[in-house]
C-alpha cells in the first residue's frame, strides 16, 4: 500500500493524439477532489519525462504517468529497483498495461486508483539494454509498427489494424533464429515476441498465457501461414484465440537472443528500442506499480 504523499503528475500532451492533453484537467480535478496534493509537468520528451520522474523520487514524490504505453514503460523502466511506486493514467491510443491491470480509461476511476494505492511489483524487460514493461517484437510487428507511428488519420486501436492491413500486403517471411536460455531454434514466419505483458497493440492479447511477474518471458513465434489464413486468424487475438490459429509457437525462458534474416527493429511498448541481433530478459519484480486491488 502506498501511503498519504505528493505526487507528480507527468502529462504527455502528445500521447493518444492530444488525448492526455485535453484530459488533464479532468485528471487534476479528480486529483484535488481525492486530496492528492500533486503538481503537473508536461513531458516535452521520452529523455525529459524520464528525469522529471527520476526527480520527482528523489524529492520524495510518487510519479503518476498520464500517456500512452510508451512513456509510461520508459519511466517505469528507468524506475526499476528503486523501490518507489508508480501510478499510471491511460493516456494513449494502446493503453495496454493499463488494460491488464484493470485501470479504468476515465479519469474518476483511474484516480480512485492512484488514492486506494494498492501496489503491485512487475517484471521489468530489457532489450540490449534498454527497459520495456510490456511485449518486445520483430519482424511483421516492426513494420506494423512503424505503419501505426506513421498514420495521423486513423484514431484510438484502430490504427493498429489498420497498419497491420498494410504492412501485410508488402510482407514476405522472415527466418529468425532464437537462443532461448542457451537453446537454439530456428523458425520461418511472420513475428518473434518476447512478452512481459500479456496484451500490445491496443488490445490484441498476444500473449494471453504471459504474467508480470513469474521471472518468464513468454516467446512466441508466429508461423509461416498464408495471408488468407493470417486475415482470418487476426480477429481472434484480440481475445487471445489465436495460437493454433495462426500456427504460434510459445516457449518461456528467462533470456532470448533474436537473430534474423534481414534487418529489423526490435519495437516495444510501441516504440523501437533496438536493432536486431538483440536480446531480451527480464529484471524480475523491479517495479512497484500502483494498480487496483483485484490486480
Amino acid at each position: 500500500m502506498v501511503g498519504s504523499g505528493r505526487y507528480t503528475l507527468l502529462v504527455n500532451p502528445s500521447a493518444g493524439a492530444g488525448r492526455a492533453r485535453d484530459a488533464r484537467a479532468a485528471v487534476e480535478r479528480e486529483m484535488a477532489a481525492a486530496g492528492l496534493e500533486h503538481r503537473t509537468v508536461l513531458t516535452e520528451s521520452l529523455e525529459h519525462g524520464i528525469s522529471e520522474a527520476r526527480a520527482a523520487v528523489e524529492a520524495g514524490e510518487i510519479p503518476v504517468v498520464m500517456s500512452g504505453d510508451g512513456l509510461i514503460g520508459q519511466v517505469g523502466g528507468a524506475l526499476a529497483n528503486s523501490g518507489s511506486p508508480m501510478g499510471i493514467i491511460p493516456g494513449g491510443r494502446g493503453n495496454d498495461l493499463a488494460r491488464v491491470l484493470g485501470i479504468p480509461t476515465d479519469p474518476a476511476g483511474a484516480v480512485a486508483v492512484i488514492k486506494a494505492g494498492h501496489t503491485r511489483e512487475i517484471d521489468v524487460g530489457v532489450a540490449n539494454g534498454k527497459r520495456f514493461l510490456g511485449i518486445a517484437s520483430c519482424g511483421f510487428d516492426s513494420d506494423a509498427n512503424r505503419i501505426a507511428n506513421e498514420a495521423r488519420l486513423v484514431r484510438g486501436g484502430l490504427v493498429y489494424a489498420y497498419a497491420a492491413l498494410r504492412a501485410l500486403a508488402f510482407w514476405k517471411p522472415a527466418t529468425f533464429t532464437l537462443e532461448l536460455d542457451g537453446e537454439r531454434r530456428i523458425v520461418t514466419g511472420y513475428t518473434v515476441a518476447a512478452a512481459n505483458n500479456k496484451a500490445y497493440g491496443g488490445g490484441m492479447y498476444a500473449a494471453p498465457n504471459a504474467e508480470l511477474d513469474d521471472g518468464l518471458l513468454d516467446v512466441g513465434a508466429l508461423g509461416n501461414v498464408s495471408k488468407l489464413r493470417f486475415l482470418r486468424g487476426l480477429p481472434k487475438v484480440f481475445k487471445g484465440e489465436h495460437l493454433e490459429a495462426l500456427d504460434v509457437t510459445v516457449w518461456r525462458a528467462r533470456e532470448v537472443r533474436i537473430e534474423a534474416d534481414r534487418p529489423f527493429a526490435l519495437y516495444a511498448d510501441g516504440d523501437p528500442i533496438a536493432e536486431l541481433p538483440a536480446t531480451v530478459s527480464l529484471l524480475p519484480r523491479a517495479l512497484k506499480l500502483i494498480v487496483p486491488a483485484s490486480a
